[in-house]
């Protein structure tokens, strides 16, 4: 292999696939990247750890065609210290393969392997359902729900999201049986159907995805083609294939989880009663992070006590006339939810003091989380 790629394309596409070479595997060639000439023109480079793969090309002077299988790590170390322009790079028969900076003396050698020992990436079936959906749309599904994912690898079908489509609807619910977050999107058209769950290293990537895809964009309507196929699902977008292996398990019955009716409901500006809840639980118990939400006519006031480090309370002005009323919950829950919204005004639905909260968008916008309260 012989080619001439440009430095900036090329240490873009090598950092993409750092997320998802396998550094720590017992198959060493999971820790590499592949690098294979892709057509006239065109350098593709790919990693999988088995479980997800991605691929992505860019554009190249081909002088000879080929493929070696390269660490991921320090093909990017290397490309981001090459001075700005063109880097040649060329493979040898044991291979070896040579970085070369056009118009400098900087070069690097790297203990490559032969392109063909690098598994296969899996592709889809013909004919398997897909679905087009709009980047941005992704992306707001993704920013809203994955922190309640829970990080627990030992419990599947929790380490994941359930992604959904239904006709002209997009759904994604998460849980970690301490709190659950769900966002639709209703589409134009009808669309195909189908239901998966995606483990949160997959989200974490499809994230970084879409923001790199989001920031090339120019009218921030680009399209990203998702298609179920077998056990696998694929992203498609702006050159980028990115699969990954789902998750065979059962997604908690989760609307059964959310209740139908809160008795109360309590409006209050998002930004103010961040601030209050970021404040009071730095007193918190550092066990429990717990703080109290006591509520009366028109105010709030936030309270946490430590046996360690003391107290810490605040009240703020908030639209309720119902009876009062203190529920205690984990102060963290609802930051990452009030975190994960931009509107200027959230809706907390309660029912009693040991019934779960709900927190919607001020704005109505299809969104929910449900937070389960906790003793202190």
């Amino acid at each position: 292999m012989d080619l001439l790629v440009g430095k900036k394309d090329l240490l873009k596409l090598a950092s993409r696939m750092q997320g998802v070479a396998e550094r720590k595997s017992t198959m060493p060639v999971l820790s590499n990247v592949l690098l294979s000439v892709d057509g006239p023109g065109t350098l593709r480079l790919s990693a999988t750890d088995l479980y997800l793969s991605i691929s992505g090309s860019i554009s190249a002077e081909i002088r000879k065609g080929g493929s070696v299988a390269v660490p991921a790590k320090d093909l990017l170390e290397r490309v981001k210290m090459m001075p700005e322009g063109s880097i040649q790079i060329t493979t040898h028969d044991n291979a070896t393969t040579v970085l070369k900076a056009a118009g400098s003396a900087r070069r690097y050698t790297l203990r490559g392997m032969p392109g063909d020992d690098f598994p296969p990436l899996p592709a889809p079936a013909e004919g398997s359902p897909t679905l087009s959906v709009s980047v941005s749309v992704l992306s707001e599904l993704i920013a809203r729900t994955h922190f309640s994912i829970s990080t627990d690898e030992t419990r599947a079908h929790l380490n994941s999201a359930l992604f959904e489509w239904d006709g002209d609807l997009v759904r994604m619910v998460t849980t970690d049986g301490h709190r659950l977050s769900k966002m639709e999107v209703k589409l134009e058209g009808r669309q195909a159907s189908s239901t998966m769950l995606i483990p949160l290293k997959a989200i974490h990537e499809l994230k970084k995805l879409c923001d790199e895809v989001l920031a090339e964009s120019k009218d921030g309507k680009q399209e990203i083609q998702i298609t179920q196929s077998g056990a696998s699902a694929f992203f498609s977008s702006h050159g980028s294939i990115f699969s990954v292996k789902l998750v065979d398990a059962q997604f908690p019955p989760y609307s059964q989880v959310i209740p139908q009716n809160s008795e109360k409901a309590v409006r209050i500006p998002r930004a103010i009663f961040a601030d209050a809840l970021r404040a009071v639980s730095i007193a918190a118990s550092e066990r429990t992070g717990g703080v109290k939400l006591s509520l009366s006519s028109g105010t709030m006031r936030i309270s946490s006590e430590s046996p360690e480090s003391g107290d810490g309370s605040d009240e703020l002005s908030v639209d309720y006339s119902g009876a009062p009323m203190t529920i205690g919950f984990n102060a963290k829950y609802f930051l990452d939810v009030l975190g994960g919204l931009d509107e200027e005004e959230v809706v907390l639905g309660l029912s009693g003091e040991l019934d779960p909260a709900v927190v919607r968008p001020g704005s109505g916008k299809a969104f929910l989380a449900v937070v389960m309260p906790m003793r202190i």
